[in-house]
């Protein structure tokens, strides 16, 4: 068998001394440039031939399709997308078609972001469908089965991450990566704290939502998660402003830049406004950051807050000191204008 593989591969060697010459000039001469070829299911390995001619990945179609058949490259190449440094050599091609090692694509997903917002970042940077992302995204069966609790949507366990992703994939693959970082990341120590504060995981999930959507400062979500908690034990509504956003989303697909006194009373049940304790399931993904606050709040005795200029909270425990630092902002917001 040795003598086979050795003789086959001088075989190869003396029939192709100018694709030899170009592999090694290709090694030598690598730019930083790379050229994306998009392979269908189906496709013969003529068409891939010529397709990756037209991109400027090979030069020499007729030795490249002989040197596949040698190898048996031209019957076993995996359909998808692809990302070929200019300059690789016609045997890494080959190398790279038969494995299957297909482009990969870098998304990232900040925190807070609601199903139709991360549909369109989706949209823009992996050139999914905003509408098949939301629609895989809100099947509620899918998020069920793989979340194993009775939610709506996959909304809020959607992990906020960097991925890695191939170019090819679907919105139901990248909803199925996403749903399973959440769950990856989700620390089995979690549970124990679930108990001690008699929340079940989407009432926890939940509860972060709504703190990633009130934080500006970092070192604040453990205050605002104190809050919530306090407003929760005594039966007080939580007047949260990202709930009234979620149900603005829903009702006409965007949030609004900024809420007036009308938007207060939109009929929802995600209006905490108007509905007391927590919405029916989050209104956004939240962080790890504020995943641990909604789980370790701070001890504090505020039931208020409000933000200044700068994004920052006045935190009070009474109405009468929360109406003090509202028109103590409202002035220094007012000395501050030109």
């Amino acid at each position: 068998m040795k003598r086979v593989r050795s003789t086959r591969a001088q075989r190869v060697r003396s029939t192709f001394p100018a694709l030899s010459a170009l592999s090694a000039l290709s090694a030598c001469g690598t730019s930083q440039k790379a050229a994306r070829v998009i392979l269908p299911a189906g496709a013969s390995f003529s068409a891939v031939t010529d397709s990756l001619k037209a991109h400027g990945v090979i030069t020499h179609p007729s030795s490249f399709k002989l040197l596949a058949r040698i190898r048996g490259v031209d019957r076993s190449v995996h359909a998808g997308v692809y990302e070929f440094p200019m300059g690789t050599a016609p045997w890494k091609v080959l190398t790279m078609l038969a494995r299957g090692e297909k482009a990969a694509l870098r998304f990232t997903v900040p925190e807070g972001l609601t199903i139709p917002e991360v549909a369109s970042l989706a949209g823009e940077k992996l050139g999914i469908p905003p509408d098949s992302f939301v629609a895989a995204a809100r099947d509620s069966g899918a998020a069920r089965a793989q979340l194993g609790m009775r939610v709506p949507s996959f909304e809020g366990f959607l992990r906020p991450e960097t991925y890695l992703l191939p170019a090819d994939i679907k919105a139901p693959e990248l909803v199925r990566v996403m749903a399973e970082g959440f769950r990856a990341e989700w620390a089995p120590a979690w549970d124990a704290r679930l108990d001690s504060l008699k929340m079940s995981r989407l009432a926890l999930v939940t509860l972060a939502s709504i703190v990633e959507g009130e934080a500006r400062a970092d070192e604040e979500r453990e205050t605002i998660a104190g809050v919530y908690h306090n407003r929760l034990r005594i039966g007080m509504p939580l007047q949260a402003d990202p709930t009234v956003q979620y149900a603005i989303i829903l009702k006409r697909g965007k949030r609004k830049p900024r809420l007036f006194l009308k938007d207060y009373q939109i009929t929802s049940p995600y209006n905490t406004y108007l509905n007391r304790g927590l919405p029916p399931a989050p209104v956004n993904s939240p962080g790890r950051r504020s995943i641990e606050a909604a789980l370790y709040p701070a001890d504090v005795r505020f039931l208020y807050f409000v933000a200044g200029a700068d994004g920052r909270h006045v935190f009070s425990r009474t109405y009468n000191e929360h109406l003090r630092a509202i028109r103590k902002i409202r002035r220094d917001s007012g000395a501050a204008r030109p």
